[in-house]
């Protein structure tokens, strides 16, 4: 439901996201029959069902025949093949010997490996605004976060936000300990300390946790998103498939991307307004930071479009998605303040417009945000402020991007009325 923490209920033409397919890179542990459970692949959508599959510990994929390939025979022919392999090994290796005795009689020719070594690097500072400048700033504020539930271990990332201990992540790397499991953040310098849940929103796929008797932390510095251009450098940095420390570098290629995903059972929609990147994210990338080139935080990496989800071979194939450092930052401040998150609401239920773009309003909640403005049953919200909303993910994309209280603008159709509604706002029941 648009305006709740619970998924929508929707009658007549079926909400969609044209995301599907995509997995939350959270890294999973494979169940004896092949299946992934638990967090390096997950559980996976099916088409068109606009979820995202979980992820959490890293799975070795067990070898699979390619398409049209003969399968190996035993016996005879497998001795003979090894044979062979082993003659025209050895003839190469004769003629090759040939050629080299035949070239060092002719004179004086050296090779590469004849050249000393190049200088070591210069132990100077990286040039500010490099890959490694940035990598040198952020890496040792990243966490690499082992987790543990009663039915499921896997592993993630996040930030440290306080010297003290507190670090944020995605709700989705951690949810499996919510039920008395376990934490474990290890940090750069080699330190490891058991960590608690301090709160966590499913809606906007935030947590915050805090490592316990611990200290002199090196804190990441937060930027803002509200300022991000299509084509800016930036950098991702987290535990891909169990690899702490891995440092990506790419642009930021779309912003405002309605973005879907559900919890680790699937039944939790969580409409991000996400920032697209191609730098590489993969399984165990989630809830590491997405970085400027000075080294700033301007989102956190939660879910990326992998076509082989399906199939257990999700990576990254360029597509990856970030939760607006804006609005994470927002909800971060209300879990470490209260415990507790707020969802930004209309008030509305809302399903895709079966006659084109637009978002329709199915549903008016009495005495909400929406029904003070003066939104009807039936009408197609076609832009929030200066923003384009193609669909019912769009608009609630767009609408929990902005704090409870933000007064916005609202275009019913082609522009037959203008509606100005002050957003509302209601507590967050994490379970």
């Amino acid at each position: 439901m648009f305006g709740s923490a619970a998924p929508p209920t929707q009658s007549g033409a079926a909400s969609h996201s044209p995301y599907a397919g995509y997995a939350t890179d959270r890294h999973q542990a494979a169940s004896p029959t092949g299946s992934y459970s638990g967090s390096t692949t997950g559980q996976h959508a099916q088409p068109g069902s606009g979820q995202f599959p979980s992820f959490a510990t890293h799975v070795q994929a067990q070898p699979q025949r390619v398409s049209g390939e003969p399968k190996k025979r035993s016996g005879a022919l497998v001795a003979g093949v090894t044979v062979l392999a082993l003659l025209v090994g050895g003839g190469a290796g004769a003629v090759g010997g040939y050629l080299v005795a035949d070239n060092a009689g002719g004179g004086s020719s050296t090779t590469a490996l004849d050249q000393p070594k190049p200088a070591q690097q210069a132990n100077t500072p990286a040039p500010p605004g490099s890959v490694e400048a940035v990598a040198d700033k952020v890496l040792p504020s990243v966490v690499q976060l082992q987790v543990r539930g009663r039915s499921s271990a896997g592993e993630g990332s996040g930030f440290v936000i306080s010297a003290d201990g507190l670090i944020v992540t995605n709700n989705h790397v951690i949810e499996g300990a919510a039920d008395g499991g376990q934490i474990t953040a290890v940090f750069q310098d080699g330190r490891t300390a058991k960590a608690a849940i301090v709160g966590r929103d499913p809606t906007s796929d935030v947590a915050v946790v805090r490592a316990e008797n611990i200290g002199g932390l090196v804190v990441a510095e937060l930027g803002r998103s509200d300022d991000l251009r299509v084509g800016q450098a930036v950098v991702a940095v987290g535990s891909p498939f169990e690899l702490a420390g891995t440092v990506t570098s790419g642009i930021v290629s779309a912003l405002q991307r309605p973005t879907r995903a559900g919890g680790a059972d699937g039944s939790q929609a969580t409409v991000l307004d996400a920032v697209q990147t191609d730098a590489a994210i993969n399984p165990g990338n989630s809830g590491g930071p997405l970085v400027n080139m000075q080294g700033q935080v301007i989102g956190i990496n939660s879910a990326i479009y992998s076509p082989g989800a399906g199939s257990g071979d999700a990576g990254s194939v360029g597509i990856g998605f970030a939760i607006p450092i804006d609005q994470a930052r927002r909800t971060a401040d209300e879990i470490v303040k209260t415990g507790k998150a707020t969802q930004t609401i209309l008030g509305v239920t809302v399903r895709d417009n079966p006659q084109g773009i637009g978002a329709l309003i199915n549903e008016v909640s009495a005495g909400g945000s929406g029904e003070k403005a003066g939104v009807k049953k039936g009408d197609i919200v076609t832009r929030l402020n200066d923003r384009r909303i193609d669909d019912a993910d769009a608009l609630v994309a767009a609408v929990r991007s902005h704090a409870p209280g933000t007064k916005v603008t609202l275009v019913i159709g082609d522009g037959e009325r203008t509606i100005e509604a002050t957003l509302g706002g209601q507590p967050v029941d994490p379970n």
